[in-house]
């Protein structure tokens, strides 16, 4: 069951909880009093539930970004003994660049995009 068919449950149970409670308390019946503290303890086990997906996810979601991070340090790291072959030892000071040729792949740009674009919805054989 997901969040999306929780909530659903949760709103049907609400409308008739809701029908239940409009009905003055002198006029309720013994079985309508069951009935509203049934649905009262149904809904709270649904809430319960959803607000146990919405923490996995958010769990999830912080480790993914975890791994995010990982990813791009490690990819750091890996480019730059590439960064240090590219350089020619004779080079001045003049023909030095500000900013990496285009081919060359960045970590703030390509990184991220490779991981995205490798690992994205499921686990590859490289990960």
């Amino acid at each position: 069951m997901d969040d999306i068919q929780l909530c659903k449950d949760i709103m049907n149970l609400k409308k008739e909880l809701q029908s239940l409670v409009a009905i003055p308390e002198k006029e309720k019946t013994k079985m309508e009093k069951q009935r509203e503290d049934e649905l009262i303890q149904k809904i709270h086990r649904l809430v319960q539930k959803r607000d146990f997906l919405v923490d996995d996810a958010e769990v999830e979601r912080l480790r993914e970004k975890e791994e995010d991070k990982e990813m791009a340090e490690f990819l750091r790291t890996k480019l730059k003994p590439l960064d240090k072959a590219t350089q020619s030892p004779t080079s001045s000071p003049v023909e030095k660049k500000a900013e990496p040729p285009p081919s060359k792949p960045t970590i703030a740009k390509a990184g991220l995009a490779i991981i995205k674009d490798c690992c994205g919805a499921t686990q590859c054989n490289i990960m």
